[in-house]
């Protein structure tokens, strides 16, 4: 299995960068995730740490303010999206491929997406809650990788969409299990 993830991520590394202008260059490194997304293996994972990275310096900022903390996460996750959505579709032409793999904006966005409905369970996790981040990258590395029904199904959207719907949904899918497994164990 390991090979054949292997594998799979070379093949989706597309060609090597054409950029022309400074919008290329703009998309290039909000598409690549500060260049996370140029990480020779398991750039998916490198774009989900940098989404996790931002979700801990937003909950470090506002954990004592559990409503504006959501709210932040909410906008951060709604402006990463549209971002990526350009980002994303800029960076095929500059890969030359559909979804390539150094495009992880995506990952950003569906990381950050998995802790929207966190917040309201700070007060019960204490200074334990950044235990709790843990889980939250495995349930959307899982729906990421997996790709459960209909995940699997967004990735033929075209462009920008096609890059960001399937994460998205996976940070859906992430942030109710997450928020379930919050509430059986809290």
């Amino acid at each position: 299995m390991i090979k054949k993830k292997f594998a799979e991520s070379q093949a989706k590394r597309g060609a090597r960068p054409r950029i022309d202008g400074p919008g290329d260059i703009l998309a290039f490194i909000l598409a690549t995730a500060g260049g996370a997304g140029m990480m020779p293996f398991g750039p998916g994972t490198w774009g989900s740490l940098v989404g996790l990275g931002l979700v801990y310096g937003l909950v470090r900022l506002l954990h004592h303010d559990p409503l504006a903390l959501q709210n932040w996460l909410i906008l951060a996750s709604l402006v990463v999206t549209a971002v990526g959505i350009w980002a994303g579709n800029r960076a095929e032409t500059i890969f030359g491929r559909k979804d390539p793999g150094q495009v992880v904006i995506d990952e950003v966005s569906g990381q950050m997406i998995t802790f929207v409905f966190f917040a309201p369970y700070l007060e019960r996790l204490g200074t334990n809650w950044s235990w709790w981040l843990i889980p939250g990258f495995i349930l959307f590395r899982a729906g990421d990788i997996l790709k459960p029904y209909p995940i699997d199904k967004l990735q033929d959207l075209t462009g920008g969409f096609g890059v960001m719907m399937d994460d998205v949904l996976a940070g859906i899918y992430a942030a109710v299990g997450l928020s379930l497994l919050l509430f059986i164990m809290t």
